[in-house]
This record gives C-alpha cells, sequence and structure tokens, in this order.
C-alpha cells in the first residue's frame, strides 16, 4: 500500500533506528455517453482557464439584494437629506436660466446624482464580487469574451432538451418556482401583521405614510434576501456537482491525456527495453558504481544504485542468476561493494524490478534499512582506517 512517503524519509528513518537497536536485515448523464471516469487536475485546469467554474447565480443574487438594502437602510437618512437638498436647490433656482444655458444645472443634478447612486452601485458591485470569489477564488480570464459562432447557430432541440427534459432543467424549474413561494409567503405574512397599520395610513401625515411604507419595503427585502441566500447553498452544491458530471471523461480521453503527459506507453517501453540491454552489457561498469549487492546467497544477485539528490529511489543497475549472480559478486568483490544476504528481498527484487527502473514503493522500508546498515558500516570503517 502506497501512503505517500518518498524513499528518502524512509532511508532517514531506518538511519535513526540503525544508531538506536540492531536490526534484523531479514524481512450518472455522462455515463449514459461513456463519460465514466473523474475529470484529471489537468481537465479541471484547463476548464477553468477558459472560465468555466461551479458558480451559483443565485448567490450573487441573494447578495446583491442583500447588501444593497442594509446600505439603503444605513444611509437613508443621510440620502433623504441630500434628495430634500437638490429638490430645494433646483426649486429655488428655477427662473435662473442663465445656468440653464450654460449647464450648471447639469452639473449639480450630476453631483447629487453621484451622491445617492454611487455608495449603492458601489455596495451591489462589491457583493458580486464577493459572492464569486466566495465560489471560485480569484480568476482573470478573457477567454469567454472570445466570440464563437457556433453558439450563433440556433439549437432549438438541443436547448429545448437542456432546459425542459434534462436534471437541469427540472431543477432549475423546481427553483424557480420554490423562489416565487418564498417571496409570496414572505409578502403575504410581512404585509397581514402590518395590515391595520397600512389601513391607517389614509388618515396619517404624508410623513408617517412615507416612513411606514419604507421600513415595510426594507423588512420585505431583508427577509427574502435571507431565504434566497439559504437557497444559494444546495444551488451551489448542485452546481458543482453537474460541473463535475460535465468534466467527466471517457475511458480514451483519460488514455489520451495520460500519453500526452507521460508519453506513448509503447515508446516508453522500447525505451525501457534499450536501457535494460545497455546496463545489461555494461554489467562490468556498472557493478562497481552500485552502493549494495543484495544476494541470494547463490541463484541471485541484485546491484542497486542510489544517488539522493537525483533519483527519487535506489535503481537496479544490474542483477543475475545463476553464473550471472556469481559474476555480479566477483565484480562487487574486486571493486569493495558491499555484499548484503537477503534471501526473499534479493528473490523479490530479481523476481519483479527490471534493470534501470526504480525500485517499487513496496521495498521502500527494507532496502532503506539495508542501505542505513551498510552506510554505517562504511562509515566506521573509514573512522577506524583514519
Amino acid at each position: 500500500m502506497s501512503n505517500n512517503r518518498n524513499f528518502s524519509s524512509y532511508f532517514e528513518e531506518a538511519c535513526s533506528l540503525e544508531n538506536a537497536l540492531a536490526i534484523d536485515l531479514q524481512w450518472f448523464a455522462a455515463e449514459d455517453e461513456g463519460r465514466t471516469e473523474e475529470p484529471s487536475e489537468y481537465k479541471i485546469r484547463k476548464a477553468r482557464e477558459e472560465g468555466r467554474v461551479a458558480k451559483s447565480q443565485e448567490l450573487i443574487g441573494a447578495l446583491g439584494l442583500l447588501l444593497p438594502t442594509l446600505t439603503l437602510i444605513f444611509l437613508g437618512p443621510s440620502m433623504f437629506k441630500t434628495s430634500l437638498e437638490m429638490i430645494r436647490f433646483f426649486f429655488t433656482r428655477m427662473n435662473e436660466t442663465d445656468n440653464l444655458l450654460n449647464g450648471t444645472f447639469f452639473v449639480v443634478f450630476l453631483t447629487y446624482f453621484a451622491r445617492l447612486a454611487l455608495p449603492i452601485i458601489a455596495v451591489a458591485m462589491l457583493s458580486g464580487i464577493i459572492a464569486n470569489l466566495v465560489q471560485t477564488g480569484f480568476l482573470f480570464t478573457t477567454k469567454p469574451l472570445v466570440p464563437k459562432f457556433s453558439k450563433i447557430v440556433p439549437r432549438f432541440g438541443q436547448y429545448f432538451q437542456r432546459t425542459l427534459f434534462s436534471v437541469e432543467g427540472l431543477f432549475n424549474f423546481a427553483k424557480s418556482i420554490l423562489k416565487i413561494a418564498i417571496i409570496g409567503v414572505v409578502s403575504y405574512i410581512v404585509i397581514s401583521s402590518k395590515i391595520q397599520q397600512l389601513a391607517r395610513l389614509q388618515t396619517a401625515t404624508l410623513w408617517t405614510g412615507f416612513i411606514t411604507v419604507a421600513g415595510l419595503a426594507a423588512q420585505l427585502l431583508i427577509i427574502a434576501a435571507l431565504l434566497l441566500l439559504g437557497l444559494s447553498i444546495p444551488d451551489y452544491l448542485f452546481q458543482r456537482w453537474q460541473y463535475m458530471e460535465s468534466l467527466k471523461m471517457t475511458k480514451q480521453e483519460v488514455k489520451e491525456e495520460r500519453k500526452m503527459y507521460e508519453g506513448d506507453p509503447l515508446i516508453k517501453s522500447r525505451l525501457r527495453q534499450r536501457m535494460r540491454e545497455l546496463l545489461s552489457r555494461n554489467m562490468a561498469a556498472n557493478v562497481p558504481k552500485a552502493d549494495v549487492v543484495i544476494t541470494n546467497p547463490t541463484h541471485f544477485a541484485v546491484a542497486l544504485e542510489w544517488n539522493k539528490d537525483t533519483m527519487p529511489a535506489p535503481m537496479v543497475t544490474a542483477k543475475g542468476a545463476d553464473e550471472v549472480a556469481q559474476r555480479i559478486k566477483a565484480i562487487a568483490n574486486e571493486h569493495g561493494v558491499p555484499i548484503v544476504e537477503n534471501k526473499p528481498l534479493a528473490r523479490a527484487l530479481y523476481a519483479e524490478v527490471e534493470i534501470g527502473d526504480i525500485i517499487p514503493e513496496t521495498y521502500y522500508q527494507a532496502i532503506a534499512t539495508v542501505l542505513a546498515h551498510v552506510y554505517k558500516i562504511n562509515e566506521e570503517r573509514r573512522k577506524t582506517a583514519v
């Protein structure tokens, strides 16, 4: 079983253990189209670069309603004063034709309009940005703006199938009905609770009527926005599911992508075979460079080399059985390469790992222990020689 550890971590652990104690060295819709495979990281990243992400428009709409409403309530008194000031300004200067002709009134109007509208516009834009960042993170791409003429061609059959006779169409239909029901129920409950107060407005002052209606409208907007915000959570989960379904791949697409990243398996197999042939021919040169030779001891011999700066794990540089194994041991003895007897490990490596291949992760622990033991012995010999 793979546990996502690299060989270096096993080796460091083995070294620490070697120094501490003696160690024994023996040891859905997508399926209908044939797209059944989960999308790869590459496909998800490519879709994101094209602007295709899982996103709920309901969350954008709910925040776009809630935050500007709260801003309007908070800034309402000052905005009302600004409106009165604007009305007073224009009514007191209605007869000043010079200001009308030279554009002064227009500039003043734009100034008042900016003071009234810009805060609400800014908060609405900010709410849209926040809603998108929460769902997709920071994403900037111009690819969705590139015109695609294929989208101009009308495909009514495909459109009606998607909008009316699909899971997406049914979900959107149910969502629309639910939103209408939410707004209707909320409006009925809130207005019913204020019906007597509204009935008395016919005898109330203009200011009282304005305050009552404005408060009722604000209450309706806030409650509806909060409920729609709650509705956006299942909508986002559905959009996420649908997005992942749309990116699912066929088995052939998975193979093609693997070829693109890892190269053609046939070519890689030929290259590995060629490397094995070269390494087998150069056995006399490869064994002296090995860090250790693991033996059976009479039937198998496997030479391992490991450079922790360039190799993820040890590599088999030579192996052989019977006479070839004895030849490997002889070369190792001649050049001072450590020989370690480990029957099950030598037999397993000979059977499962080809020359030029990195050892499987299954054997990381055992070989790390062997190398740690060998390095410790070599270090002791160097100290003794000094």
